[in-house]
């Protein structure tokens, strides 16, 4: 279903952002020799802007004339009409949300609208389910319908599957429009907002229809999850000890000291966290943009493990990020049995995991579905099985021709 909000007094703005920025001299570098920081850079690569909110944080993602900004901040949903337009033009906005979030749509709706900008409200069930070529097909329609065009600008509202599917529309309709996004989970706001991946669900195989289509400004607002159910936090949090795990030790040396503040949703630490993972998502993007020198791979550490739990017990059983927990302590006791990586590298991410009361045991399931699962995963190679593992805490790296009974010997240890 789809809404006009029409706008009968457009308020003009003139407004600019007065940016002070603390340049992070390496991000110019087009190829990085390494992408692990010490804790010394953990805040660098972002830049503070104090024209609106003073505790709004930057990161900047370069990408030649496909750059873009991620603004991170605490109760700054309402200035998303007031920032967009203050750097582009604009007359009609798309916001597509689902059902869950429609509260935090309206907002956005409501600042849009009082920038004088034409809104279009599009709402899509709650729901994996949702990224489908019929839902699509249904968007496009409407967008059709209310005489979106070239000119128009979507807005993605929500947690992953609507920024993987608004994205997705983004880059299809009128072959591609300029879209925004605004995550309100967790997970969304450190991984799948960053890095321009969308697409849609096949009936049996997930994200195989989509498109690289970066985001034209991406508004994080950490007030958001203080409303997101404790098991989606959680889960969201999976990816946060991911990054420390994959790219920087001493960042996941803060997570272990903060272990405490992370539960109770501390704005401060929120802010930080979430810029520091998307710093180094972008350093990861920026090397590797569309997965041609497979450095993006790092990303998915876990994830083999992890997309075969999700769809052997059926999308919906496991939270993504409780898949992804899963999947590290799997993926780093698979390391530990290759002789990669001492027992403590993975008794550390167990202690952690479990700290922020996520999973870390694998669920009850056969081995064998399980490894035929794997080997549809997108990093296996004529049918040999190829995993992210780590050779020392903060760094990783793609292993090929590892055993089936190696994986299986992991599955039993974990369970």
């Amino acid at each position: 279903m789809c809404l006009e909000i029409q706008v009968e007094l457009p308020v003009p703005l003139d407004h600019s952002l007065v940016r002070r920025c603390e340049e992070d001299v390496s991000r110019q570098n087009s190829q990085r020799s390494s992408l692990h920081r010490t804790s010394a850079a953990v805040c660098a690569g972002f830049r503070r802007r104090h024209n609106l909110n003073d505790s709004t944080l930057t990161v900047h993602v370069n990408l030649d004339q496909r750059s873009y900004d991620i603004a991170i901040g605490t109760d700054n949903l309402s200035d998303i009409g007031q920032r967009y337009s203050s750097q582009w033009p604009l007359t009609h906005a798309v916001v597509i949300t689902d059902t869950n979030v429609q509260s935090l749509a309206d907002v956005v709706t409501s600042s849009l609208q009082q920038a004088g900008v034409r809104t279009t409200l599009c709402l899509v069930p709650a729901g994996e389910p949702s990224k489908s070529i019929s839902e699509a097909s249904r968007l496009w329609d409407e967008l059709l319908s209310q005489g979106t065009d070239r000119k128009s600008v979507v807005f993605a509202v929500g947690g992953g599957v609507i920024g993987d599917l608004a994205g997705f529309i983004a880059a299809t309709f009128t072959r591609g429009l300029n879209f925004c996004q605004v995550p309100t989970t967790l997970l969304a706001q450190v991984d799948s907002s960053v890095g321009g991946k969308v697409g849609i669900n096949l009936t049996g195989a997930k994200n195989m229809v989509g498109a690289f289509w970066q985001p034209q400004y991406v508004l994080i607002d950490t007030e958001v999850l203080q409303t997101l159910p404790d098991r989606e936090y959680r889960s969201g949090l999976a990816e946060v000890v991911k990054y420390g795990v994959i790219l920087d030790a001493d960042f996941f040396a803060y997570l272990e000291s903060n272990v405490e503040r992370l539960k109770e949703r501390d704005a401060d630490v929120l802010r930080e966290v979430i810029a520091r993972c998307c710093r180094l998502k972008a350093d990861v993007v920026e090397a590797d943009e569309r997965e041609t020198s497979g450095l993006r791979a790092v990303l998915n550490y876990g994830h083999t493990f992890a997309h075969a739990f999700e769809a052997v017990l059926g999308y919906g059983e496991l939270l993504h990020g409780e898949a992804v927990s899963i999947g590290m302590i799997c993926a780093s006791r698979l390391a530990e049995s290759l002789g990669r990586i001492e027992p403590s590298v993975t008794q550390r991410q167990q202690e952690l995991l479990v700290g922020l009361q996520l999973p870390i045991q694998v669920p009850d399931s056969e081995n064998e579905l399980l490894i035929d699962a794997m080997k549809s995963d997108k990093k296996t190679e004529h049918g040999r099985l190829r995993f992210v593992l780590p050779d020392r805490l903060g760094h990783v790296e793609l292993v090929s021709g590892v055993e089936t009974s190696e994986v299986i010997n992991t599955l039993n240890a974990c369970r």
